[in-house]
């Protein structure tokens, strides 16, 4: 009679997460977890590129602003740029947002230095309203007219600094906790 347990056991696991994920609480919970686990300071951005370091960034590329109008990306040209490229339904990019929302929240005025957050969901309406129910206060566009060569990725999230000078000085695909001493200081360094 041990396997009749052991299939009770499996259902109400089934049942529990069958519920989360039609209920759509699955993301959130993950994210949360992973969030908690970013605070840990276990897992840190590399500072360091593998394959993509000092290649030329495409400035081409139009993105749409919470307000509907048209960004160009070729208008920040000179300027560090932090790019993200995330999405409402990526548990690991609901993870870092806490941490790049403090990121922006030291950091966002340094003078040419942007933060552009990329969202990728079909719908910029849930972008919108995830960034209003977390107070979070950073930047968000829409990749409503695709990515660039420069911004494919294999995987979300995905964070990019470019250089004033245009070239792709830091990738990174996967989370991390940004809100760093030394990652800060590599991004105010990059943008003076």
């Amino acid at each position: 009679m041990n396997w009749k347990k052991e299939i009770k056991s499996w259902g109400l696991i089934l049942a529990v997460f069958a519920f989360l994920y039609f209920t759509g609480l699955i993301t959130p919970i993950m994210g949360g977890l992973q969030s908690v686990l970013l605070s840990t300071g276990l897992i840190k951005p590399k500072i360091t590129l593998v394959n993509k370091e000092n290649l030329d960034f495409d400035y081409s590329g139009r993105f749409l602003n919470v307000d509907g109008q048209v960004v160009n990306l070729g208008d920040y040209k000179g300027k560090t740029i932090f790019i993200n490229l995330w999405a409402t339904w990526c548990p690991p990019c609901r993870a870092e947002m806490p941490h790049i929302s403090e990121l922006y929240k030291k950091v966002g005025n340094t003078e040419n230095l942007e933060f552009l957050m990329i969202a990728l969901d079909k719908d910029f309406e849930k972008s919108k309203k995830l960034l209003n129910d977390k107070g979070w206060s950073f930047p968000i566009i829409h990749a409503s007219y695709g990515l660039n060569q420069s911004l494919q990725s294999e995987s979300i999230p995905t964070t990019l600094v470019v250089s004033p000078e245009g070239k792709i000085i830091f990738y990174h695909e996967g989370m991390s906790n940004f809100d760093t001493e030394e990652f800060r200081s590599f991004l105010i360094g990059k943008g003076l």
